[in-house]
C-alpha cells in the first residue's frame, strides 16, 4: 500500500467516524448526497458519456430523485426503506451481470443508458439506506458507523491478507489482482468487526449470530460492489474513476463496496428485526 493511500486514508477515516456519529441526520443526508452525486459524476465517464451537459443532467436527475426520497419519507421514513429494498433487489441482478462480462461491453446507445441507470439503482438506494439507518433511534449513527465500518473491514482485510497469501485468483477478467484468500481475509475482518461492535449496537449476546450472518451477507455484497465498478472500469479502459483522492483514484473509488453494501444491510436488518 503507498504512502499516499495511507495518508489519505488516515486523513480521511476520522473525518467520516466524526460526521456519522455527531452530524444530525439531515446534514448528514446532505453530506451523503453531495458524496454520491460526485461518485454519480464519475459513473456517468464510465459509461462512455463525455460531453459536459448530459453528465450534468444525469447527476441533476439523480439529485432530484434524492431530493423527492428526502421529501417524500413520511412516517416511518417508508420511501427510503422501498428505495432500499430496489437497491438489495438491483444488486441480485448485478452478480449476475459479473457472470457475464461482454454483457453491455459495446459502446451503444442503448447499454450506456443501460449503465446510467444502473448507477442510479446503486447510488440512491445506498444514500436511502444510509439515511434511514442514521434516523434510528437513540443507537442510529452506530449502526450507520458500524456498516460502513464493515466495509472498511473487509477491504482492508481483502487487501492485507491478498497482498500476503493470494494465490488463487477471485475473478481474473474483472479485477486481476482480488485473490479467493484476500475475500476470507475480508469477511475475517467483517466478523471481527461483529464481535467487537455488538454491544455498542444495543445488542445482546444471543442476537450476535444474527449480526455476524447480516455482516458476512453485507460483506460479501460489498465485494460484489467493487468488483462492478471494476467491470465497468474494464469496459471503458478506465484505470480508476477518477483523480479526486490522492492514492484512492475518484470518489466512486471509494464508495462501491459501500454502494452495495448498504441496501443488503438495511433489507437484511428488517427482514432479522435486529
Amino acid at each position: 500500500m503507498s504512502r499516499t493511500r495511507i495518508l489519505s486514508g488516515l486523513a480521511l477515516a476520522p473525518a467520516a467516524i466524526a460526521a456519522v456519529l455527531w452530524l444530525p441526520t439531515p446534514w448528514l443526508a446532505f453530506l451523503a448526497a453531495v458524496l454520491v452525486l460526485a461518485g454519480l459524476w464519475e459513473w456517468s465517464r464510465l459509461t462512455g458519456l463525455a460531453e459536459r451537459p448530459p453528465r450534468l443532467a444525469y447527476v441533476a436527475a439523480n439529485a432530484l430523485l434524492i431530493a423527492a426520497l428526502a421529501w417524500g419519507a413520511g412516517p416511518g421514513l417508508f420511501a427510503l426503506k422501498a428505495a432500499a429494498l430496489a437497491g438489495a433487489l438491483w444488486w441480485l441482478l448485478a452478480l449476475a451481470w459479473l457472470w457475464r462480462f461482454e454483457f453491455a461491453q459495446a459502446d451503444r446507445n442503448r447499454y450506456r443508458a443501460l449503465k446510467l441507470l444502473a448507477g442510479s439503482f446503486s447510488a440512491v438506494p445506498a444514500w436511502a439506506a444510509l439515511v434511514w439507518l442514521h434516523a434510528l433511534p437513540e443507537t442510529g449513527p452506530r449502526w450507520a458507523l458500524f456498516a460502513v465500518m464493515l466495509v472498511w473491514a473487509t477491504d482492508s482485510g481483502a487487501y492485507f491478507v491478498g497482498v500476503r497469501l493470494g494465490r488463487h485468483k477471485l475473478a481474473p477478467r474483472i479485477s486481476p489482482n482480488k485473490s479467493w484468500e484476500g475475500l476470507w481475509g475480508g469477511l475475517a475482518g467483517a466478523a471481527l468487526v461483529a464481535l467487537l461492535g455488538f454491544p455498542l449496537l444495543g445488542l445482546g449476546w444471543p442476537q450476535l449470530p444474527l449480526l455476524l450472518l447480516l455482516t458476512l451477507v453485507a460483506a460479501l455484497m460489498s465485494v460484489a460492489g467493487d468488483l462492478f465498478e471494476s467491470l465497468m472500469k474494464r469496459h471503458s479502459g478506465h484505470k480508476d474513476s477518477g483523480r479526486l483522492i490522492p492514492g484512492h483514484g475518484g470518489m466512486l473509488d471509494r464508495l462501491d463496496s459501500i454502494l452495495a453494501a448498504l441496501p443488503v444491510f438495511v433489507v437484511g436488518k428488517l427482514w432479522l428485526v435486529l
